[in-house]
């Protein structure tokens, strides 16, 4: 029998795939969005407690990914791939941005996401906020997650976290490009990039 979280996410997840579909946008390797989801806007956590909203990253390119900090196998696969694509840009990298949010702000702490994204990146940016912050921004971009409450008499006990898997392309003026799939091969990653940039 699948467990209830991950049968919860399934179904949310099929919800995105089926309104891309809806929208005819299934059949590209990367899909565009443009004029289907909003643009660029947010207001979270950086390192530093610094507040980051959508305004400090005009005139770059953005790739904006759901996870978090422990993630055991997507963020880190996830990562590492667009660290890859950015190497590949060359100069070019320099007009790109990660942000990886983070859906598990009672773990992930600005400075902790920043330690875990520099691991893999120097154009990436952590980013947090308390729970009404990601689920707006969730909302907003038809990302599914689910986190098990954590146990107040136990803090520091694990608990499960899940989360749907999709990369957000915004272009340098904030508007929303294409969405990939996080297996998305390195190829059409850079294809999809490339002419985004000036």
């Amino acid at each position: 029998m699948m467990p209830p979280l991950l049968n919860t996410l399934r179904r949310l997840s099929a919800g995105l795939l089926l309104w891309l579909a809806g929208t005819g946008l299934v059949l590209a390797a990367v899909h565009p969005v443009r004029g289907f989801l909003p643009d660029l806007q947010f207001s979270l956590q950086g390192a530093g407690g610094v507040t980051l909203t959508q305004k400090d990253f005009e005139g770059k390119v953005v790739l904006m990914f759901f996870g978090y900090a422990s993630c055991p196998d997507i963020c880190p696969t996830t990562m590492a791939q667009l660290a890859q694509v950015t190497e590949a840009l060359g100069p070019g990298a320099d007009q790109v941005r990660i942000l990886f949010v983070s859906v598990d702000p009672h773990r992930d702490t600005p400075d902790m996401l920043q330690a875990y994204v520099d691991q893999f990146d120097r154009h990436a940016i952590g980013l947090t906020g308390n729970e009404k912050a990601i689920a707006s921004l969730a909302r907003r971009y038809r990302v599914a997650y689910q986190i098990a409450a954590p146990d107040p008499a136990h803090p520091d006990a694990p608990y499960e976290v899940s989360h749907s898997r999709g990369i957000y392309a915004f272009d340098q003026t904030g508007h929303a490009s294409w969405l990939a799939s996080d297996s998305e091969s390195q190829e059409d990653l850079l294809a999809a990039i490339r002419p985004m940039l000036k």
